[in-house]
C-alpha cells in the first residue's frame, strides 16, 4: 500500500496492523472472510438464479414472459438503490447491526418469494430482497478490508471474489436443476437455511471495530444527518437507469413512452445529482473519489468486468437452450467447469496479488478474457458442449486476475472512514456494468439479427442456382421420407429454418465480438493505475 494508505488504513501508529481496529477482533480473520462470503454468495447468486426459471414462473403464475422478466428487473433496481445508502447507514447505526438487519430481511424475503401466490406478491418480495441484498455486499467487503492488513487483503479478497464471481456462474446451473427437477420456488427457498446459518455466525464472530464505534458517536454528537436529497437523486438516477437498460430492448427503446419517461427521469436526476453531491460536506455518494485516477480507473474496469461476467452468464445458457437443444440443467453445467477454475484461480491470484503489481495482473486478465470472447466467435452449428465449457474455463482464468487486483487497488489511498464508500461505489460499478453489458448484448443481438437475416434472405431467390440446387435436394429428401404431397412446402420451411439458425449464430458471434472489445478496453485503463508501494 502507499504511504497515504498506510497512514489512513487500518494500521496502528507504527505501521503495524492494530487488531483492536479489526472487525475480526481477536478471532481468526480468515474465519470472518468465509462467513461474510457465504452471505455474499447467497446474495449475488440471486441476481442470476431466477433467469433460467422465468418460463417456469410465467407458466405457474399464468403471466406472460415479459411480465415474468420483472422478477429480475425489480431485484436489480432495488439492489442498485440501496447500495448508495449503505455506507452512511452502516456508519450512523452500526455496521454489524445494519449487516444483520439486511441479512435477516434477505432471508425472510427469500422465503416469502418461494411462497409467493401471484406475480404482484413475488415482485414485492423481490424488491425487499433487493433492498436487503444491496446493503450486504459492500458491507461484507468493508468488513474484509478492516479485518486484514494491506499485505493480506489480496488473499482475503480472493475468498470474497469466489463468492462474487462464481455465484453468477452457479446461479443458472442451480436454478436450472431446481426448476427442472423440483420447482422454481426452490430457487428462493434454498436461501432460508443458508441465511439462518450466516446470521448466527455473523452475530457470534463479527464485531464492530473501535474506529467504527467512535465514528458513529462522532456523527451522532455532531448531529450529522443522512443526505436525503442526495440519496433520492442517486437512487432515482440508478433506479431509472436500471429500468431503461433492462427493459429498453423489450419495450423497443424510444418507441416506448415508458422508456422515454424513465430516460428523462434518469438524465434529469443525473444532472441534479452531480452539483448537489459535489457541494455537500457529507454526501451520500462521494463522487470526488470517482474523479481520481486510481479509483476512477478501478471503477471503470469493474464496470467492464461486471459487463462480461453478467452478459456471458445470461446469454450462453440462452444460446444453448434455444439453438443447441440443451435443457436448463445442461446449459448451466456448461458454465460449471469455468466456475471450478475460477475458484482455484482466486486462491492463486490471492497469492500473486502480494507479489505482482495490480495493474499488470488486471491487464493480463483483461487480455485473457478478450481472447476468450474472440474464441467464442468460432461458434458454429456443430459446436459441442466442451466448446462452450472451454470458453468458460478461459474466462474463469482471466476474471480472477481482474477482480482481486482491482478490488485491492481500489482501496489504495482510501482513508478508513471512506472504505464503506469505496465498497459501495465498486459494487455500484459491478451492478451497473452488468446491466450495461446485458443491454449492449441484447441490442447487438437484435439489430444484427435483422442485418444478417436481410443479407441471407437476399440469396433465397429462385434465380439463384445455389438456392435451386438446395431446394431440389430438400424436396427430394422430403418426398422419399414422407411422400410427394407437401414435400416442396416442407423443403421451403426447412430452408427458412436454416436461414433463421444461421442468422442467430452470426448474431451471437457479433455479441461475443462486442464483449471482446469491452474487455480489451480494460487493458489501457489498468495500465494507467499507479504503482502500489508495499
Amino acid at each position: 500500500m502507499s504511504a497515504a494508505a498506510e497512514g489512513a488504513g487500518p494500521e496502528g501508529g507504527a505501521g503495524g496492523f492494530d487488531a483492536s481496529q479489526s472487525a475480526a477482533g481477536g478471532r481468526n480473520p480468515w474465519l470472518i472472510a468465509v462467513v461474510v462470503s457465504i452471505a455474499t454468495f447467497m446474495e449475488v447468486l440471486d441476481t442470476t438464479i431466477a433467469n433460467v426459471a422465468l418460463r417456469y414462473i410465467s407458466g405457474t403464475l399464468a403471466v406472460s414472459a415479459d411480465e415474468a422478466s420483472w422478477v429480475v428487473t425489480s431485484y436489480l433496481v432495488a439492489n442498485a438503490i440501496v447500495l448508495t445508502a449503505s455506507s452512511f447507514i452502516a456508519k450512523r447505526y452500526g455496521r454489524k447491526r445494519f449487516y444483520l438487519a439486511c441479512l435477516g430481511l434477505f432471508t425472510v424475503s427469500s422465503l416469502a418469494c418461494g411462497f409467493a401466490w401471484n406475480l404482484e406478491s413475488l415482485l414485492l418480495f423481490r424488491v425487499l430482497q433487493g433492498f436487503a441484498g444491496g446493503g450486504m455486499v459492500p458491507i461484507s467487503q468493508s468488513i474484509l478490508a478492516d479485518s486484514f492488513p494491506p499485505a493480506k487483503r489480496g488473499q482475503a479478497f480472493a475468498i470474497f471474489g469466489i463468492a462474487v464471481v462464481v455465484a453468477p456462474v452457479v446461479g443458472p446451473t442451480l436454478g436450472g436443476w431446481l426448476s427442472d427437477n423440483l420447482s422454481w420456488h426452490w430457487c428462493f427457498l434454498i436461501n432460508g437455511p443458508v441465511g439462518v446459518m450466516a446470521f448466527a455466525l455473523v452475530s457470534f464472530l463479527v464485531q464492530e471495530p473501535k474506529s467504527a464505534i467512535e465514528e458513529r458517536r462522532r456523527l451522532k454528537r455532531q448531529g450529522i444527518r443522512m443526505d436525503v436529497v442526495g440519496f433520492l437523486l442517486v437512487a432515482t438516477f440508478l433506479g431509472s437507469l436500471e429500468v431503461v437498460l433492462d427493459r429498453g430492448q423489450t419495450d423497443d427503446w424510444f418507441a416506448s413512452g415508458f422508456i422515454i419517461a424513465f430516460a428523462i427521469i434518469c438524465v434529469a436526476s443525473f444532472c441534479l445529482m452531480i452539483p448537489w453531491e459535489m457541494t455537500r460536506a457529507n454526501p451520500i455518494l462521494d463522487l470526488r473519489m470517482v474523479a481520481t485516477r486510481q479509483f476512477g480507473s478501478c471503477f471503470l474496469v469493474m464496470m467492464a468486468t461486471g459487463a462480461i461476467l453478467i452478459a456471458t452468464t445470461q446469454f450462453l445458457p440462452e444460446l444453448l437452450q434455444q439453438y443447441y437443444g440443451f435443457t436448463a440443467t445442461w446449459a448451466g453445467l456448461a458454465l460449471s467447469p469455468g466456475g471450478m477454475v475460477t475458484m482455484v484461480m482466486m486462491l492463486v491470484v490471492g497469492r500473486l496479488a502480494g507479489r505482482i503489481q495490480p495493474k499488470y495482473l488486471i491487464a493480463t486478465g483483461a487480455t485473457i478474457v478478450a481472447l476468450a470472447m474472440w474464441d467464442l466467435t468460432r461458434l458454429n452449428p456443430d459446436s459441442t458442449f466442451w466448446f462452450f465449457a472451454w470458453s468458460r474455463i478461459y474466462i474463469g482464468i482471466g476474471l480472477p486476475l481482474i477482480f482481486i487486483p482491482i478490488t485491492t487497488a481500489s482501496y489504495d489511498g482510501i482513508p478508513r472512514d471512506k472504505t464503506d464508500q469505496a465498497s459501495a461505489l465498486i459494487n455500484v460499478a459491478r451492478n451497473v456494468g452488468g446491466s450495461i453489458g446485458v443491454s449492449i448484448a441484447q441490442n447487438v443481438l437484435a439489430f444484427r439479427e435483422q442485418f444478417h437475416h436481410s443479407r441471407l434472405a437476399e440469396h433465397i431467390v429462385p434465380s439463384n442456382p445455389a438456392y435451386q440446387r438446395t431446394m431440389e435436394q430438400a424436396t427430394n429428401y422430403f418426398s422419399m421420407a414422407g411422400g410427394e404431397a407437401g414435400a416442396r412446402e416442407r423443403a421451403m420451411a426447412f430452408i427458412g429454418q436454416q436461414v433463421q439458425m444461421q442468422t442467430a449464430y452470426w448474431s451471437y458471434i457479433d455479441v461475443f465480438f462486442a464483449l471482446m472489445l469491452i474487455s480489451a478496453s480494460a487493458v489501457p485503463l489498468a495500465l494507467i493505475l499507479r504503482t502500489v508501494k508495499r
